[in-house]
């Protein structure tokens, strides 16, 4: 059984998320056979559009934490983007539109991959979550502001509330919201659509779109690194192993009880 699978209909390659048992997390086969996809979509020129979806209930349940607790320790200071250079449609190399056909839990990396996606359509039963505040020493700051949300959700967002997909398609995060089987459908006519415009335009808009998406000021950038490092970093493995074992964890905060107040500054 492939743990990524595609399916190729003329010019649109679907790719499914297929470890239904894990929610489809981003562990190493999840992430080595997305990398494989969009390798394959970014260098075939007879691809034009891509489909992410997902298996069972979850459309990608984000970190695999039972690999990180096995392995014992967190892969990476800062959560950052959520597989390796390798992958195309993570790097910035793709250059093809993707659209998300979300079919269930979006959660951690697997809200990240939804982000990354250019169209989004999502079943009425899909949840969401950016759950950095829950493994990190910060919360996903950056999510709200991609998504230009207003303030004050995108602070709900930043501090780990679940939503649902009804509550992101009102606030414009989601272009479509459908049944569970007019998800595929639904997602192929809208690249169909895509398909139907005159190649350099479809082309030429995707690429301005791209270059006027929003993005974060270097100096917020900066502070973020220095706010991951700013508390009791074994933490981060303890709201994991808490998460595992199904018990409510044991944070210390802060090496230094003073450190509280004692805030990074902005540059």
């Amino acid at each position: 059984m492939a743990y990524v699978e595609t399916d190729i209909q003329d010019q649109i390659m679907i790719i499914r998320l297929n470890r239904p048992e894990r929610l489809n997390a981003l562990s190493v086969v999840i992430r080595e056979g997305m990398a494989d996809a969009f390798t394959r979509l970014h260098e075939d020129n007879n691809l034009e559009v891509g489909i992410l979806t997902g298996t069972g209930k979850g459309f990608c349940a984000g970190e695999d934490m039972k690999d990180s607790v096995a392995q014992g320790g967190v892969k990476n200071d800062m959560p950052g983007e959520v597989t390796s250079e390798d992958d195309p449609f993570q790097n910035g190399k793709l250059q093809k539109p993707v659209i998300g056909a979300i079919n269930g839990y979006a959660m951690g990396g697997g809200f990240m991959l939804a982000e990354k996606t250019n169209l989004r359509v999502a079943v009425k039963e899909a949840i969401f979550e950016v759950s950095e505040a829950k493994r990190w020493m910060l919360g996903g700051y950056n999510h709200g502001h991609y998504a230009n949300l207003p303030q004050a959700i995108a602070t709900e967002m930043a501090l780990g509330f679940r939503f649902t997909a009804e509550r992101l398609y009102q606030v414009g995060f989601l272009n479509r919201l459908v049944e569970k089987d007019d998800l595929i459908p639904t997602s192929v006519s809208m690249a169909e659509h895509i398909l139907s415009l005159p190649p350099a335009s479809r082309v030429n808009t995707f690429y301005m779109m791209q270059h006027m998406a929003p993005k974060i000021p270097e100096n917020l950038k900066e502070l973020a690194k220095e706010l991951h490092q700013h508390g009791y970093l074994d933490d981060r493995m303890e709201s994991r192993k808490a998460f595992t074992e199904k018990r409510k964890p044991n944070y210390k905060g802060w090496n230094n009880p003073e450190d509280r107040y004692n805030m990074p500054k902005l540059k």
